[in-house]
């Protein structure tokens, strides 16, 4: 395999890197061209692309055929801009930016103990450019150690905030001389975020003004599959302010955090909500799946497992994961609950 051969591959798994955007022009492809009917099974892989991720799953390449990868993410990007369906761009990201944590995780994690020359030199250039990717994309110098990465504490602490599990606490990691050992898995994680931003941001950055008629035809299908997919879903009552601004994320198709949804949970089962009543309030998110949210509401109800009910988040822990939005009303209270009921008491 020659080392031309090896970029390609590269450039099918991360085809949101900068140099890939030149694709187009180094083919010396334009959009007119596509419209041949002999590119249509790639215009139909982009709408597979798409339509995978719709529906919760990662996007499974083939890396055998390196150009086609590659013409598929660009032709999908343009697809869903002319769509404009802002859920179904988030989800693409976000199952994108997934699809590339693997490869990344893959890449990062080789030993460099091929017994062939030309594999070894193959994953070490694999390696390299998903340290490159790291650290130029997403400005996070990672150090190579034995069998772990290390990263300034600052860069951590930066990212790690976005976490709440134990684990990710620097208290309970392994720091020496203002560095943090971690593993593969924890270091692409770090970037997950950036990742869905950067890979949303080429959706958006697009500005294209006419696309082909081959084109036309899928970006009609996304449509009619969001008018089938997509619900609008509105609640009555009056919610405090941090319940309110988790519901406006889910309804603009934004991925509301862990904390964040917990939340929602636990306050609407307190308020006599069913698990099926509160489903259909995740089906904007971008990572939906039916089968998992409902079985976590459950979970979180009480209905499985050892029958433990969650309780909601106190005012307090709302404050300290960025959570709360206190308006003059929340005045006295200690937990999102009392919120109608005390001001009303009060009146």
């Amino acid at each position: 395999m020659h080392d031309d051969d090896t970029l390609q591959i590269q450039r099918a798994k991360y085809p949101f890197l900068t140099e890939t955007g030149k694709y187009l022009k180094d083919k010396s492809l334009t959009l007119e061209e596509l419209n041949n009917p002999d590119w249509k099974p790639v215009i139909e892989k982009a709408y597979h692309r798409i339509t995978a991720t719709i529906a919760g799953k990662i996007y499974n390449s083939n890396l055998d055929q390196p150009d086609i990868e590659i013409l598929s993410f660009i032709i999908a990007i343009i697809l869903l801009k002319k769509s404009g369906i802002p859920t179904f761009s988030r989800r693409f990201s976000l199952q994108e930016a997934r699809r590339a944590e693997n490869y990344l995780k893959r890449d990062l994690e080789w030993k460099g103990n091929g017994s062939i020359l030309e594999h070894v030199k193959r994953k070490g250039q694999s390696q390299q450019l998903a340290l490159d990717i790291l650290r130029n994309e997403f400005k996070l110098d990672v150090v190579m150690a034995e069998d772990s990465f290390k990263v300034k504490v600052t860069d951590y602490l930066k990212r790690g905030a976005h976490f709440h599990e134990r684990e990710w606490k620097l208290v309970n990691r392994k720091v020496e001389q203002g560095l943090v050992f971690l593993s593969s898995d924890e270091t692409v994680r770090l970037i997950r975020k950036e990742l869905d931003e950067l890979i949303g941001s080429k959706i958006q950055s697009i500005n294209i003004e006419s696309i082909p008629d081959t084109f036309q035809e899928r970006v009609r299908d996304i449509k009619t599959l969001a008018n089938s997919t997509l619900e609008i879903v509105t609640f009555s009552g009056e919610y405090p302010p941090c319940v309110k601004h988790g519901i406006e994320v889910l309804e603009r198709g934004e991925n509301l955090s862990h904390s964040g949804r917990f939340l929602l949970a636990t306050y609407l089962l307190a308020r006599g909500q069913t698990v099926d009543q509160i489903v259909p309030l995740f089906k904007n998110a971008p990572d939906y799946n039916e089968r998992i949210t409902r079985y976590q509401l459950e979970h979180i109800s009480g209905s499985l497992g050892k029958g433990t009910k969650y309780q909601c988040p106190s005012c307090d822990k709302l404050k300290s994961e960025n959570l709360c939005f206190a308006i003059p009303d929340c005045d006295g209270i200690i937990n999102p609950i009392q919120f109608g009921k005390k001001r009303k008491a009060n009146a």
